[in-house]
């Protein structure tokens, strides 16, 4: 599967039914993924199967998730909207 092929798989699969969720995840696939390392690029993939009401929780931090690769990546996106 060709890089874009699986770029464009991953846009579809960001955009979410929740528009506060797409803020979040649309620009940072569009601006940041391509710049991750593998393996946060595999918590990314790992994210976006989750359900949107516990990353609308996670986002919004009124909870945590329970999978360190999961919290990785809500970080990442997180500390990419609020830096320091």
């Amino acid at each position: 599967m060709s890089d874009n092929t699986e770029f464009n798989r991953l846009y579809w699969h960001s955009r979410r039914g929740m528009l506060e969720l797409d803020v979040l995840l649309i620009p940072f696939l569009e601006e940041a993924y391509r710049d991750l390392p593998a393996e946060d690029q595999a918590c990314y993939h790992k994210l976006i199967t989750c359900e949107d009401t516990d990353m609308f929780e996670w986002f919004m931090q009124r909870s945590r998730p329970d999978d360190p690769d999961l919290q990785r990546i809500v970080d990442i996106i997180l500390n990419r909207v609020q830096p320091d």
